[in-house]
């Protein structure tokens, strides 16, 4: 279907999930045309079950409604930008507690319908081929933003693989669980990289000793673990291979890449495997004692202010009340609060911090955008948040103004601070909480106080950034 009027079209945008429809809808709020392709349902993907945008195709939840937590911030910065996704979602809620539920197909026919009936918005219902985005690209002034999600085509999955020279591009998603930093006993939990080695302590150490490392590897063997679902059953690509070729899909027997084995799967070879591999306390001297301990799990820095750590070599496929059970035994963690549970699934992102700009721009391809969960946030709340940004964006390059973003201390500011962080580590996505934004300066260790601080300090700089660029 397509919007009457449309001439002189400069922008773009691929894809009718959370993030496309956002990115679409801003660009035509802000008075400029636009097409939007969606491949559906000329071609389907594994996932998916119906013809409408926004599809949910997991929880029909889009987190929290509280408006102190980090997601209500989130969604507080984006309704104030126009959202169109929320503005939608509350208008066919349903019951889900303090979790803002939808009812899926009442949500996604109420969306499709927004976006196919606005004067500005060209919907092409046919797939985005990489040829055609060349060819775009290649066209001046042209802008395209591509928020293809997890699920991106063989096709332009191959296409980004080149653009970001192969090493960029992931196809699978292997990440371990991520705490937030105040959480942690520090009583227990020492600093110390092993034999010294690096700058200071790069790790945090959390010490087993014999029975308590026993006791904690029969309960991870024996957790409740995610089943693999069909479409997601392949492997990680090699470097030099086809960006589509992927493991044989593999449901009866497992079979994983190599260094993202899940956790459990190596505690199953036997009791002291974790012992000998990924908890191998060699180099490592608990000060509260004196010796080295039986077994060490190592936590490492998530970002540059450490406010979050994650457990090094934990991916796992446990379901989340089961990882946050099992990793609450580990020494140090057993208050722990949980910003991101482990997984081990089929995904496609960009390695944020070397190929983008902080305004969603591919550093070396001016005019190609990036939105959604491409980006490395994780979510759909996350995603439709990025397709506004890089919505906003697009329509500023093609009016040659200034691109400006929400400041560091908003919900925005944490997670685009996350896409840009360049601290040594496996860059994985994530979703919104209360470690990506900053610590404020205040004396004190109240979790509660600080967290208000920092909500405070988030609604402050928003709405600051607003009057300065309405």
């Amino acid at each position: 279907m397509a919007g009457p009027g449309i001439e002189n079209l400069l922008i773009t945008v691929v894809g009718a999930g959370f993030a496309g429809v956002e990115a679409a809808w801003a660009v035509a709020s802000r008075g400029l045309p636009v097409r939007l392709y969606e491949m559906r349902p000329v071609q389907n993907t594994p996932a998916h079950t119906t013809e409408y945008f926004a599809e949910l195709v997991c929880s029909n939840s889009l987190k929290s409604k509280s408006p102190t937590s980090p997601a209500g911030q989130l969604k507080a910065e984006m309704a104030l930008l126009g959202s169109i996704i929320l503005k939608t979602a509350e208008q066919h809620s349903v019951p889900a507690g303090e979790a803002l539920g939808v009812d899926r197909n009442a949500f996604g026919a109420a969306i499709t319908a927004v976006i196919e009936m606005h004067p500005l918005i060209e919907v092409v219902r046919e797939p985005f081929t990489a040829s055609m985005a060349i060819k775009l690209l290649s066209e001046a002034d042209q802008t395209l933003i591509l928020a293809t999600g997890p699920l991106t085509s063989p096709d332009l999955a191959e296409w980004l693989a080149k653009l970001t020279g192969r090493t960029h591009l992931y196809f699978y998603d292997a990440v371990s669980p991520t705490v937030d930093a105040s959480t942690i006993d520090h009583t227990v939990a020492f600093g110390q990289s092993r034999y010294d080695k690096g700058e200071g302590a790069d790790y945090l150490n959390c010490p087993f000793e014999k029975d308590h490392y026993y006791n904690f590897v029969r309960e991870l063997v024996a957790a409740e673990r995610v089943p693999i679902r069909a479409f997601e059953a392949g492997g990680k690509r090699d470097a030099d291979a086809p960006a589509s070729e992927l493991e044989e899909p593999f449901l009866e027997k497992i079979k994983y890449f190599a260094g993202c084995t899940p956790i459990e799967a190596i505690a199953e070879k036997g009791e002291r495997s974790l012992a000998f591999g990924n908890f191998k306390p060699v180099g490592l001297t608990d000060p509260r004692t004196g010796r080295r301990p039986y077994a060490a799990l190592q936590l490492r820095p998530e970002n540059t202010e450490r406010t979050l750590y994650s457990l090094v070599a934990c991916q796992n496929r446990l379901r989340f009340g089961e990882q946050k059970r099992v990793f609450r035994m580990v020494p140090g963690l057993e208050n722990a609060e949980f910003v991101r549970y482990g997984v081990i699934h089929r995904n496609t992102y960009l390695e944020a911090p070397e190929v983008l700009t902080p305004f969603l721009e591919m550093r070396e391809h001016p005019g190609l955008f990036i939105a959604g969960q491409l980006t490395g946030v994780e979510g759909y709340v996350e995603s439709a948040a990025m397709g506004i940004l890089a919505g906003i964006h697009a329509v500023n390059r093609v009016r040659d103004e200034v691109l400006i973003n929400p400041p560091r201390e908003t919900a925005y500011g944490g997670l685009l601070a996350h896409l840009q962080d360049s601290t040594p580590r496996e860059f994985a996505p994530m979703n919104v909480n209360w470690g990506l934004f900053p610590t404020p300066e205040i004396v004190t260790r109240d979790k509660s106080l600080i967290r208000a601080a920092k909500l405070q300090s988030a609604q402050s700089a928003f709405q600051t950034f607003l009057e300065r660029n309405s």
